[in-house]
């Protein structure tokens, strides 16, 4: 009798012990919405963010905006990017975070069209997307963009025409021609200058340099070769312009073709101050990250339906965001800058 009364409580406890296991596994399940509420028992989350490229100085500054971020909030966050800028690398990398349970992946895409499965998967597994320089992108929960981008593209041929004097030939490049964002912008700018400003005109256009300074100066001087009356020159990697620059200041044509492009001061900084680069235009990388991080968290929060117009996230640039369809957010982010205020900005 004493064996079996010690039986049966043995198999209660195991019983008590699998019922416990099934309701803990549920606190932390799924949300409606397919999104991992995750997080550790603090309310803390995982947040990864994916970049098209580590080491150069655009994605560094990112980086700055996600360790902040992470200091500021208790999140753990990080940020990781393939040596290359290969769209299949940073589908590896995506596919180790699905796999490591991230609450959040936060991304800036090489290849858009490329990303859209995996991020799928990953959407489908709980976890939160939020995508940037991707307009356009369906597989995300948001993507944010620091403007419209194209009213950047009017930006940037504005301020080419106004360095050549609204005359003579130039040419555009793009990091990819699957990158969405520098599509929109060198197409917007082409529009731009045919509508408004004639007595220019495009030798070509959609030069793709894969994001590599070297590759930018490389396809700059082939087009000077082919066209020896390129007077301008307009660059949407942070990579373009200084690529260009380069080769200007290499060639002794300062001050004879002109420069603009999307960079940062630490890259092209020096080429302004030569004369290399007229002008370069851009929006600040580590509020961009520190924009998607917050967004994300907002959704892991259960806030999702307070992502609407006129949003402020509390972020220069980002205080007064535009929602369009749901999904596509804008904000009013960009800055020029030239020699007169290249001494206001550090990185």
């Amino acid at each position: 009798m004493r064996k079996n009364k010690l039986f049966l409580v043995g198999l209660l406890m195991l019983i008590m012990s699998v019922v416990l296991l099934g309701c803990n596994s549920d606190a932390s399940g799924n949300s409606d919405d397919g999104n991992s509420n995750g997080g550790s028992d603090d309310g803390k989350y995982k947040i990864a963010t994916v970049v098209k490229l580590s080491g150069v100085a655009w994605f560094d500054r990112m980086e700055e905006g996600v360790d902040k971020f992470g200091e500021d909030t208790g999140h753990e966050t990080f940020q990781q990017g393939p040596q290359q800028a290969d769209a299949a690398q940073q589908v590896q990398i995506i596919e180790d975070l699905i796999a490591q349970q991230v609450d959040a992946i936060t991304v800036v895409p090489f290849s858009a069209e490329a990303l859209e499965p995996v991020l799928k998967k990953a959407r489908d597994a709980g976890i939160v997307v939020i995508s940037h320089e991707a307009d356009g992108m369906e597989n995300v929960d948001f993507n944010i963009e620091a403007f419209n981008n194209s009213d950047y593209g009017k930006f940037l041929m504005d301020n080419l025409a106004a360095a050549m004097g609204e005359e003579g030939e130039y040419m555009t490049t793009v990091g990819s021609l699957t990158s969405n964002s520098h599509m929109e912008w060198v197409q917007s700018a082409h529009q731009h200058q045919l509508d408004n400003y004639p007595n220019m005109t495009a030798v070509v256009t959609e030069v793709e340099t894969g994001d590599d300074l070297n590759t930018a100066s490389e396809k700059f001087r082939e087009t000077l070769k082919a066209h020896p009356d390129l007077k301008g020159f307009q660059g949407s990697a942070s990579t373009d312009a200084p690529g260009a620059a380069l080769a200007i200041e290499e060639l002794g044509l300062e001050g004879q073709i002109s420069v603009v492009g999307t960079s940062v001061p630490s890259v092209s900084g020096q080429y302004i101050e030569n004369g290399s680069i007229n002008a370069i235009t851009f929006w600040d990388p580590a509020d961009a990250a520190y924009a998607m991080n917050t967004l994300a968290v907002m959704i892991l929060d259960g806030k999702k339906d307070e992502i609407q117009t006129g949003l402020d996230l509390g972020i220069k640039g980002y205080d007064s965001l535009t929602v369009k369809d749901g999904k596509y957010i804008y904000g009013n982010a960009y800055v020029k800058v030239d020699k007169d205020n290249l001494d206001e900005y550090n990185f």
